[in-house]
């Protein structure tokens, strides 16, 4: 990462650096993130493979300051997308002081009882940590969904793999351990400058979180493969003149035809649906009013275009 300190002297033992977030689809990745940051800025659904970009989240606290990269979930691409989002996590590991690899505990607990796909799972971990060259910290989520001898095995079967530098049992959604795992990770973090303003969350363009934003209100209303088959590109974003609504252009992307009917809705009801969701959370980001206008554009394989994976960040 090419980022400059600030020119303010920090204090002697400040600690500042970049921490990679990997670990499966749906581990909680985005949802720690949000907590770290005490505001939204990346987008969570119950779905796995709902982040596809890096989000780089900035946690500045009076002695240290922890850059955490977001990173879309690791599993087996096929397509060109998934394999350009894995692309994206794996790249993190080259540029991170240390990493955090987040997986779901009631997960791998279920998975337990299969213990052939449980072998795969953790065959597929292990090549993901040979490429893991500074201090790792392993974190177990959702802990709260399970009983505490019932992570034992998990921590085990882990630190076989791997030689992590410590094991955190946390639940990202209810906080449980978050505040021993941000110390854990600060931690590991070297002697070093300030390198964002303290009232700087992200990186991210408000253009960037409005169309994941958008993106997130299609994941939580429409099922099946609508979700995966859309992208929301951001065409206009106008401030009205004194004092008036944000008006926000944005297009919605799907494969087929019968996707754009289903995202509309009858008599455009999902679509009104997805728009009012969306404009309560963009206004709650900007502070202000929103008039928001969403438009449906088919354009088949859009996913294996490798324009459009550019003009979306990948």
């Amino acid at each position: 990462m090419n980022i400059s300190p600030m020119e303010q002297p920090t204090p002697k033992e400040y600690r500042s650096g970049v921490v990679a977030v990997i670990g499966p689809p749906n581990a909680g990745k985005s949802t720690l993130l949000n907590r770290y940051l005490e505001q939204k800025i990346a987008i969570v659904t119950p779905l796995p493979q709902t982040t596809r970009n890096r989000i780089l989240g900035i946690v500045t606290r009076a002695d240290y300051q922890m850059i955490m990269l977001d990173t879309p979930g690791l599993h087996k691409a096929k397509e060109m997308m998934n394999q350009e989002m894995v692309r994206i996590a794996m790249d993190t590991l080259t540029e991170s002081d240390a990493v955090l690899f987040l997986v779901d505990a009631q997960d791998l607990h279920t998975l337990a009882g299969n213990p052939k796909k449980a072998e795969k799972r953790f065959a597929e971990y292990k090549d993901y940590f040979s490429k893991i060259s500074c201090p790792a910290v392993l974190a177990l989520n959702k802990v709260d969904l399970l009983a505490k001898e019932q992570l034992l095995p998990m921590m085990e079967r882990f630190t076989s793999l791997h030689p992590f530098h410590a094991v955190v049992p946390i639940s990202a959604l209810e906080g449980d351990g978050t505040d021993i795992l941000l110390q854990t990770l600060v931690g590991h973090l070297p002697i070093g400058p300030q390198y964002y303003p303290d009232d700087i969350p992200t990186d991210s363009t408000e253009r960037f979180i409005v169309a994941e934003l958008i993106r997130e209100k299609i994941f939580l209303r429409t099922r099946q493969e609508i979700p995966y088959s859309t992208a929301v590109l951001i065409d206009a974003f106008k401030e009205s003149p004194q004092g008036g609504p944000v008006v926000i252009h944005a297009t919605i992307l799907v494969e087929r035809g019968s996707q754009k009917g289903i995202i509309i809705g009858k008599q455009g009801k999902m679509l009104g649906e997805i728009r009012k969701a969306a404009t309560k959370e963009i206004e709650k980001l900007l502070y202000c009013k929103v008039q928001l206008k969403l438009w449906i554009k088919v354009k088949k394989k859009w996913t294996c275009n490798e324009q459009i994976l550019k003009d979306l960040g990948m």
